[in-house]
């Protein structure tokens, strides 16, 4: 099933969700995003950054959940990172190590205009390897209060046994050249081997004075196998959602829009109010 149809059955179960009636606040939907002027509260002291997954904008994937945390009265922010200019419709295409320094500027640009001393980043897919690399690579661990990452492919996904499949058929430097010569080396570089994911993993992953939250779905399709998400190092909460609501099918796309994805994140960025999930959602399993 193409991305684009995931994504539209994702949010129509979103909107049936919420017009059965949902936790989220009513005032979410207009809830403000790249608010400069926004000022941090003394319940959420840290503004949240948003990253998106590959093919991806900040105006499509986690602007639902960014709607959310805004109206409960978080600043939040959020980027389209590594689009090309001659096609600005998508991002995440670019290597991970390059996105990751627009990333880092845009945090570096959050913090200095609100005044923070730290800033939370919540990330989904690819967007939830950059929250983890950026964390580790580029030397502002101490600008980093907590990372949640939805999905990560940290240890390199497979998706499914395809990148297998094609490495047999084609050998892994053929299969570099060409997603780098049609202009996505982003499927060369998050996948199993591939240069971020070698460097992410060389030497510990998680770095001091950074609250970690990984988050995922055993159902997850793409990002597989599952376990490569989680980060087992001491201090790192990994979690399935089916961990605390078992029932729910929601697999990779999906993960950026269902409601219990969405609470575990919000316990993550405040673990001193956490709450548990009374009523499960049931998120879209593509």
């Amino acid at each position: 099933m193409a991305r684009g149809t995931n994504r539209w059955l994702a949010a129509i179960g979103l909107a049936s969700t919420l017009l059965l009636g949902s936790a989220v606040p009513a005032q979410a939907a207009a809830g403000g995003n790249n608010d400069f002027a926004c000022r941090p509260s003394a319940a959420h002291p840290n503004p949240v950054v948003l990253l998106h997954g590959t093919f991806a904008t900040y105006y499509e994937d986690l602007n639902f959940l960014q709607a959310d945390l805004a109206g409960r009265g978080y600043c939040t922010f959020s980027l389209t990172y590594g689009a090309y200019p001659q096609f600005p419709f998508a991002g995440g295409l670019k290597p991970v190590a390059e996105s990751s320094l627009e990333i880092k500027a845009f945090v570096e640009k959050v913090r200095a205009a609100t005044g923070a001393v730290k800033v939370d980043v919540v990330g989904h897919s690819e967007g939830g390897l950059q929250s983890i690399y950026l964390a580790k690579m580029q030397g502002i661990q101490s600008e980093l209060g907590k990372v949640v990452a939805i999905a990560p492919p940290t240890h390199g996904a497979n998706a499914s046994g395809l990148l297998t499949l094609a490495y047999t058929l084609l050998g892994k430097s053929t299969w570099d050249t060409i997603v780098k010569t049609i202009g996505l080396p982003i499927f060369a570089d998050e996948l199993d081997g591939g240069a971020a994911i070698v460097a992410l993993n060389t030497g510990p992953v998680a770095q001091p004075g950074i609250g970690y939250t990984i988050i995922t779905s055993r159902y997850d399709e793409l990002v597989t196998p599952t376990e490569t998400s989680f980060i087992r190092e001491p201090g790192v909460r990994n979690q399935y959602v089916q961990d605390f609501c078992p029932l729910d099918p929601v697999g990779h796309i999906g993960e950026a829009y269902d409601l219990n994805v969405w609470h575990l994140v919000r316990n993550a960025l405040d673990p001193a109010n956490a709450t548990p999930i009374k009523v499960c959602a049931v998120g879209s399993p593509g």
